[in-house]
């Protein structure tokens, strides 16, 4: 849950809060039952709210996942940048960048998959979808960073190299293939694919 600054004002400090019901309501019942199976409704009424209220906040079941799933993954996205701060081998920091997002992303692995498909498929308008996209850039954006410790990499363009691994990451967490393996081992699997890629020099 976000802490309230005190220097909000009452109103902002009422919306705030309302926000962070709705959050963790809607955590907890994507969480228990996924979210197929959960309605708007249900998560207006643990959130004590009216489905106005809560239509304020996200218009769609899609956008509440994306507002649930948008905290987690920034949470796991900064774990892992400051884990790749403590890594030598480009490789071995992309992989503390993106192992707390497997992670984060696969606690309910049908809610990781449609968040993930909405990311891709769903609309840029939304405030919560954006959020989701600026995430994506950022860890792009990270991994460009670490590749940037090698010259070779440099040299290819660290930022296409990147957008290519953030699609690798992307499709093994959401392939119905992998739903079975663990985490380590989906890790595993993206790892073995940017090896491959950072392997080919040009």
């Amino acid at each position: 849950m976000q802490a309230v600054p005190q220097t909000l004002g009452r109103r902002e400090r009422n919306k705030q809060e309302k926000l962070d019901r709705i959050t963790a309501a809607a955590r907890e019942l994507f969480t228990q039952y996924g979210v197929d199976e959960v309605t708007t409704q249900q998560v207006a009424e643990k959130a004590d709210v009216g489905s106005g209220t809560l239509f304020l906040y996200a218009k769609t079941k899609a956008e509440l996942l994306l507002l649930v799933h948008n905290v987690k993954y920034a949470e796991a996205l900064n774990s892992g940048v400051a884990a790749a701060e403590q890594e030598e081998a480009v490789l071995d920091g992309i992989m503390a960048i993106i192992r707390p997002i497997i992670k984060c992303n696969r606690v309910q692995i049908e809610n990781g998959r449609t968040y993930l498909k909405e990311i891709v498929f769903g609309d840029p308008t939304e405030p919560h979808h954006a959020e989701a996209l600026a995430l994506t850039i950022r860890t792009e954006a990270a991994i460009a960073e670490v590749l940037g410790r090698d010259e070779q990499l440099t040299a290819r363009d660290p930022g296409k190299i990147a957008r290519v691994i953030s699609a690798i990451m992307f499709v093994s967490m959401s392939s119905s293939a992998n739903s079975g393996l663990t985490d380590e081992q989906v890790g595993d699997e993206i790892r073995d694919q940017i090896n491959a890629v950072l392997a080919t020099r040009s």
